[in-house]
């Protein structure tokens, strides 16, 4: 995104919001069409999405990819009407999503996500347990993980099902074995 003076004063949609190009200063996030700035994440935030992200990268077939930071459509409305973006601490997608995007351009798709991850941060807390579980699902995102970096560090790993949106089996310390979406096994107590 370029940096933003001011904001627009209406409602944006995708297109819109892609157009708005890369902003190094800020992370602004799209809901409902209103531009919305989330806070810079800490050191320790950036150092547990890191691991995370190297463990599952570790783990993940060739021709799937983690990506950190990225703007991802919810793709909750038509493309004429304002937006849902968000902007999850990880995603886990396809190379071909990747590579459409730097063909095509615009933003990631939630069709194409198998996977996303957030971290809790002290001002996250009820974003991403609640008003992210909600979009997530409705954007029929497979699989959603919330990580809790306190000590001991936690996952909670939903998964879709079906009109009840998401369901999980309950937060889990030390070590997360899955065969969902992929075969991994997350050792919580390595990150950070």
């Amino acid at each position: 995104m370029t940096a933003l003076p001011e904001p627009p004063g209406r409602l944006l949609t995708i297109s819109e919001y892609a157009e708005l190009g890369e902003d190094d200063r800020y992370r602004w996030e799209l809901q409902e069409g209103n531009l919305v700035m989330s806070p810079s994440p800490s050191p320790r935030h950036m150092l547990v999405s890191g691991e995370l992200r190297d463990q599952l990268t570790s783990q993940l077939p060739g021709s799937v990819r983690v990506v950190q930071d990225v703007d991802v459509d919810l793709q909750l409305t038509a493309a004429d009407q304002p937006g849902w973006s968000r902007r999850p601490d990880l995603v886990v997608v396809d190379q071909v999503a990747v590579d459409r995007v730097e063909t095509e351009g615009g933003l990631l798709r939630a069709a194409e996500v198998a996977l996303v991850v957030e971290i809790v941060s002290p001002g996250s807390r009820r974003m991403d347990y609640v008003i992210k579980r909600g979009e997530y699902a409705d954007a029929g995102i497979g699989h959603y993980w919330v990580v809790n970096p306190d000590r001991p560090v936690s996952l909670l790993a939903h998964h879709l099902a079906g009109d009840l949106g998401y369901a999980d089996d309950g937060e889990v310390t030390g070590v997360y074995p899955t065969a969902e979406p992929y075969q991994l096994t997350i050792t919580l107590d390595e990150l950070a």
